[in-house]
């Protein structure tokens, strides 16, 4: 479990998360949904401990962040390393052996070549294969299904409810309700810097019209 609690977050004088609190499960796959600019991505820095802030966040870890595998939404990729070479720094960072990557390629990756080189999906692929090699406890993935074709969705969502299986605790952001609400135990809503409505699988129905009613 991961309790946020009183939560906020300004940049200068605009303040973009305000005494926002949310209690993520372990085990499940939590949704965040919400507009462009609504908090989404500066919540998850927030929890992966690479922004300040002001409130609490507190989880059964002694050291959360060496637990989190984080996606962020356009990985940056150094320009003079290979897919292979990225995926080995990864492995490197938390002192694991080096696997085979041809046997957990799920993407048909061409590791042997620049990660520069990378379309925006393969790049959000890359990214996504290395923090599953690390063997996370805890997984935040900021829209990462932005960028990827029809097949590479539907692989992402078998994924992520394996890793549910695992018992791994999945933080999901997506701007399309649709496909959260395939794959997650429960949906927030993040509105004015808090958490507008929350609804799991028996009143979905209910945030889908919130939403519609934004659009």
């Amino acid at each position: 479990m991961i309790e946020i609690s009183q939560l906020s977050k300004s940049y200068g004088k605009t303040k973009v998360l305000e005494s926002l609190s949310l209690s993520i499960p372990s085990g499940k796959i939590t949704g965040i949904v919400g507009a462009n600019g609504a908090g989404k991505s500066t919540l998850f820095k927030c929890i992966y401990g690479i922004e300040t802030f002001n409130g609490n966040i507190t989880s059964e870890f002694e050291n959360l962040r060496t637990k989190i595998g984080m996606l962020e939404t356009n990985p940056i990729m150094l320009s003079m390393i290979t897919g292979e070479e990225y995926l080995i720094l990864h492995c490197n960072a938390r002192k694991l052996p080096i696997p085979d990557f041809d046997e957990l390629n799920m993407f048909d990756l061409p590791l042997k070549k620049f990660a520069s080189t990378y379309s925006t999906g393969m790049k959000k692929k890359l990214a996504l294969m290395a923090i599953l090699i690390q063997d996370n406890e805890v997984f935040i993935l900021d829209e990462p299904f932005n960028g990827v074709d029809l097949r590479s969705n539907l692989t992402l969502k078998s994924a992520f409810l394996n890793l549910k299986e695992e018992g791994k605790t999945v933080l999901i952001s997506s701007h399309i309700f649709s496909t959260l609400s395939e794959i997650c135990d429960e949906i927030h809503l993040i509105e004015n810097g808090g958490i507008r409505m929350s609804a799991d699988k028996s009143n979905y129905g209910e945030l889908e019209s919130v939403l519609t009613q934004q659009n």
